[in-house]
């Protein structure tokens, strides 16, 4: 469901003076007026957030600049680091 940005055509209400975002169903019509006041509104365009894939934010390379230490299991027990600082295998006989 996105959210939608409106504005006020004019008036002074303290909820949509600057501005206000609804979070709508694409399917619905936009806003005619403030929910708070009744005075006149307009939807706006506005930026949206881009979300990186769980592939790229789960990367070696963004875990790593980030400051996490990831391992990947390599056996019974047994984990190598693949990026990050700590020690390189983690082995369930070290517990």
């Amino acid at each position: 469901m996105p959210l939608y940005e409106y504005r006020p055509v004019e008036g002074d209400c303290p909820h949509c003076r600057g501005g206000f975002e609804v979070l709508q169903p694409v399917s619905d019509t936009p806003l005619e007026k403030c929910p708070e006041c009744g005075q006149a509104c307009r939807r706006v365009f506005s930026t949206f957030a881009a979300v990186k894939s769980a592939r790229d934010m789960l990367s070696t390379k963004n875990l790593a600049s980030k400051g996490f230490t990831q391992y990947k299991r390599a056996g019974d027990g047994h984990y190598e680091r693949t990026c990050g600082e700590g020690p390189q295998v983690i082995s369930r006989d070290d517990v």
